[in-house]
């Protein structure tokens, strides 16, 4: 079960009592006091783990506490520590204030350990406080009170490439075709309730993760279907996909054109995001058909042929079908008709999202 957003309750330890003691030997009259302090209460640190790729172990859970620490004793001995409390989350991990909205803290490095509340400080002994007027203090220090807050923990997944695209056109297909990713696949719409993501291994040294999105229908930015529960997902990525189904009984212009409406919608920051296009399913017609409809598309788009990719297809094809159109000037890195079933131009495509996130790092890289 994929779960994404749960509300819990995050409390540090309360801080332990000084003791109130006093020395006791024999051949010692009137031994003077030596109540040791109390330990502190434990800290809640958030650690992000890679390993995690849902919150689904905090279901059912409503409160987390780190220990208390313990109180002093006699002979001046202090009181161990509470233990720490360690909140183990996946990266993406937003921690929201529930009352406010406030984002506190936003996790992506893996590793990543984050001081989130202090525990309360112990109480001191009564040895502490004996002055020349009060040689016997019968009293100490109660430990202080941890902090207590209600917040709310929010997945956002991180991938490379997110597949963004209506239901059923060839999302799951496609990943577990270039990844080690197996989503439930099958010929109805909404096969894929929850993301998924998979690694692929473009060769030895280079390799990127790509994100299953469940698919987007029209109203979706509204909260229609599944699309409002994942949109938040592709905020992540780094670089979009949207897969165009040539066998939909929507045009291609009308799939792509309602995609990028609810995208933009949805976040004005995803009008900016680098994307390419792929059409799935060119094998289901005939490639004069498909070429046909794919030329139409183009021309809807404004887009051009700049120049060929390096990585050539098929030279059994027609012409049509060995280029990648590259569209660089427009917000369009390629335009690229594909198949997963017949393994048509997937390597192509690999290896052109490759060198997209690669020349995405460098400039990066540069800018910082």
């Amino acid at each position: 079960m994929f779960i994404d957003s749960v509300e819990l309750t995050l409390s540090s330890g309360k801080g332990g009592p000084g003791a109130a003691t006093f020395r006791r030997e024999k051949y010692v009259t009137n031994g003077g006091p030596d109540g040791g302090d109390g330990g502190k209460g434990g800290d809640v640190f958030f650690v992000v783990d890679r390993n995690s790729h849902t919150l689904a172990s905090f279901r059912g859970v409503r409160h987390l506490q780190a220990a208390n620490g313990q109180g002093g004793s006699g002979r001046k001995m202090h009181g161990k520590k509470g233990e720490d409390l360690l909140v183990a989350v996946p990266p993406g991990t937003q921690i929201i204030n529930a009352e406010s909205g406030q984002v506190l803290l936003d996790l992506v490095e893996d590793n990543e350990k984050t001081l989130f509340l202090e525990g309360g400080l112990g109480g001191l002994g009564n040895w502490h406080f004996r002055s020349s007027t009060n040689q016997q203090p019968r009293y100490a220090q109660k430990g202080l009170e941890g902090e207590s807050t209600v917040v709310r923990l929010e997945l956002k997944l991180i991938a490379d490439v997110g597949l963004v695209g209506f239901p059923n056109v060839g999302k799951s297909t496609l990943i577990s075709t270039i990844s080690n990713a197996k989503p439930q696949i099958a010929n109805y719409e909404f096969t894929t309730l929850t993301p998924k993501l998979g690694v692929v291994e473009v060769d030895e040294f280079n390799s990127f993760v790509m994100a299953d999105i469940p698919g987007i229908i029209e109203g979706a930015s509204d909260g229609k279907g599944l699309g409002l529960e994942f949109l938040k997902h592709i905020e992540r990525t780094k670089f979009l996909l949207f897969m165009l189904d040539m066998t939909n009984i929507r045009s291609l212009e009308e799939q792509y054109k309602t995609l990028k409406f609810e995208l933009d919608k949805f976040s004005k920051t995803m009008s900016l995001k680098r994307f390419a296009i792929a059409v799935t399913k060119t094998d289901a017609l005939s490639l004069e058909e498909a070429a046909e409809r794919i030329k139409a598309f183009l021309k809807s788009l404004g887009v051009k042929k700049q120049k060929d990719l390096k990585y050539n297809i098929s030279d059994e094809l027609p012409s049509y079908f060995q280029d990648i159109y590259e569209a660089k000037p427009s917000k369009e890195y390629f335009v690229l008709p594909i198949s997963s079933a017949a393994n048509f131009n997937i390597k192509a495509l690999t290896f052109a999202l490759n060198e997209i996130l690669k020349e995405a790092k460098n400039e990066e890289a540069h800018s910082n």
